[in-house]
């Protein structure tokens, strides 16, 4: 049996489309509900490439909904659970296009900031506290190396920018006046608590989790939930936890991999951004499974 091909761009003639990002493509339903296909559009810097990587957006929604559950108790997430894919598709090959990556959501107020925890020093962290002891203004111990594990986690958010523009590390307190000191607080614990209970469960199944990104929203009466996607290879930097050494940058199960061969190109990172050989596309759509079996399956 052939794999299913790979979908950049989903198309549902009887849903309004609300929005393409990076990699999800939003339709209304209804007033309260929103249709969430994660696609196989690969971004990298912020800026989508052309080519997908086959799977992955079924990969996404697969770790994405395996957290959603096992985290529901830390805090509510955006799944609705009162429609059916069927009732919100009923033409069975526009259902059959997003089977395995398409979610039901309710229809929440997204928070302007990304939620940002780092576990380990690596990628921009690194570099920041190379330059100036801290990470994003958080002040950390002297003579640490490059991949090894915090003294804890910290909170490091960003603001959330368009599609093609890069977000911009901001303190915890430059989020008060985006949030309020209370919502602000709240965003910051939760993101903490979800980060140290996902790195233990997936220290466990061999996976460090070094850093990764939470989205959030709140209901009409303000109630906080998690939304977008939670812990995946996209939003987080996953690691083998039998490869990880201290003072190297560890090989990984997520997008790094991608952008260490498109670091090896001659691109400005700007758009477009470059094609990408079947190989790369093929090993990356591989780490990605590989990082699902862990995680999911007993």
């Amino acid at each position: 049996m052939n794999a299913p091909a790979a979908l950049y761009e989903s198309s549902i003639p009887n849903l309004k489309l609300l929005a393409r990002g990076k990699v999800r493509d939003i339709y209304e339903i209804d007033a309260h509900h929103l249709l969430i296909v994660t696609t196989d559009r690969m971004s990298a810097f912020d800026v989508i490439l052309p080519d997908p990587i086959p799977g992955k957006g079924r990969v996404l929604t697969s770790v994405s909904n395996f957290w959603f559950d096992k985290m529901k108790d830390v805090i509510p997430n955006h799944l609705a659970g009162d429609l059916t894919l069927e009732q919100v598709i009923p033409d069975a090959d526009a259902r059959a296009q997003v089977k395995g990556r398409a979610i039901i959501v309710k229809r929440l107020q997204p928070l302007p900031v990304e939620a940002i925890v780092r576990g380990y020093l690596i990628g921009s962290g690194w570099k920041d506290y190379q330059k100036t002891g801290s990470v994003c203004g958080i002040q950390l111990p002297a003579g640490l190396q490059q991949a090894q594990q915090l003294p804890e986690a910290i909170y490091t958010p960003s603001t959330k920018a368009e599609v093609g523009d890069h977000d911009i590390n901001i303190s915890f307190a430059e989020t008060v006046p985006l949030l309020g000191q209370d919502m602000a607080e709240k965003v910051r614990d939760a993101s903490l608590r979800l980060y140290t209970e996902a790195a233990d469960y997936a220290r466990q199944r061999g996976i460090i989790i070094a850093d990764t990104k939470f989205e959030f929203g709140l209901d009409e009466a303000g109630e906080l939930y998690l939304i977008d996607e939670a812990l995946t290879p996209d939003s987080s930097r996953f690691w083998p936890a039998e490869q990880y050494r201290v003072g190297i940058s560890p090989p990984s199960f997520d997008k790094q991999y991608l952008r260490d061969y498109l670091e090896t190109l001659d691109w400005d990172k700007t758009a477009p951004g470059p094609s990408l050989p079947a190989e790369v596309t093929e090993l990356c759509a591989a780490k990605y499974r590989e990082a699902e079996i862990k995680l999911t399956q007993n």
